[in-house]
């Protein structure tokens, strides 16, 4: 058994945090299983995950009931660079090369937050480019807020699948935003990775690396239409949610 983590509730359905519909138990897996090739040892610990018929999304319910600290002790410490080695350079690297490319010629007239941004490296790399950038991560800065301010573009990269309640955290990402600003975001849908009656074999599942919510597509867009957002892909990873599409990213918009 993983010493010191929470006590395990007991398994069985639990309302879906998105919808509320009852979601059933799909499977369940090591608390050390992680998105790595070379798995850590066993803990004992059983993760079970439950599916949602009405929406689609697939979660670990008892995160939701996990202090701050815990997931600071188990899952986000010293040893998450073996779980994750391209969290703390590589991937804020790309992404901010990615928002360089899509918008940068208008970083003139844009203001970003890099929502959930952990210490603020992406917002440093992008301030390096001439961005007017900040950096604000409300798991990391309890208590905080952004006093009232909006953003042309917020970006929210490898965030969604981290977050236990997906209904909280789309209400702090749009109380930053305005009717005209542009969320773009990445996570990885399970569209066609997860099918009844299988075991859970897809990497992307891993509770030691804290991916505890995996959304469909139309999660995502249920989420977004709540807050009167339309939602969009671009790729399998990289989505947006705009409500009145400004004129620096009507190019991407068809």
């Amino acid at each position: 058994m993983a010493d010191g983590l929470p006590p395990a509730p007991v398994a069985g359905p639990h309302d879906c945090p998105v919808c509320g519909k009852l979601a059933a138990l799909y499977d369940v897996v090591d608390f050390s299983r992680t998105c790595t090739p070379n798995q850590l040892p066993l803990t004992g610990r059983a993760v079970y995950y439950c599916l949602c018929q009405g929406c689609g999304f697939l979660f670990a319910p008892e995160f939701l009931s996990w202090p701050r600290e815990a997931f600071f002790a188990h899952i986000y410490n010293d040893d998450y660079a073996l779980v994750d080695p391209e969290f703390a350079d590589k991937r804020p690297r790309e992404f901010a090369a990615l928002v360089e490319q899509m918008f940068g010629e208008h970083k003139h007239a844009i203001r970003h937050l890099d929502f959930g941004g952990g210490e603020g490296h992406l917002s440093r790399l992008m301030r390096e480019q001439g961005w007017r950038s900040d950096s604000w991560d409300p798991f990391f800065e309890p208590g905080s807020t952004l006093s009232g301010q909006t953003y042309d573009l917020i970006t929210c990269f490898e965030v969604f699948e981290h977050v236990p309640d997906p209904k909280i955290l789309m209400e702090q990402l749009t109380s930053a935003a305005r009717d005209d600003t542009f969320i773009l975001y990445s996570t990885l849908c399970l569209d066609g990775e997860m099918r009844l009656g299988e075991r859970i074999n897809w990497w992307y599942v891993a509770p030691r690396n804290g991916h505890i919510s995996i959304f469909s597509k139309h999660t995502l867009g249920l989420l977004g239409h709540r807050h009167g957002l339309a939602h969009g892909s671009f790729t399998d990873t990289i989505h947006c949610y705009v409500k009145t599409v400004p004129d620096w990213a009507k190019r991407f918009i068809l």
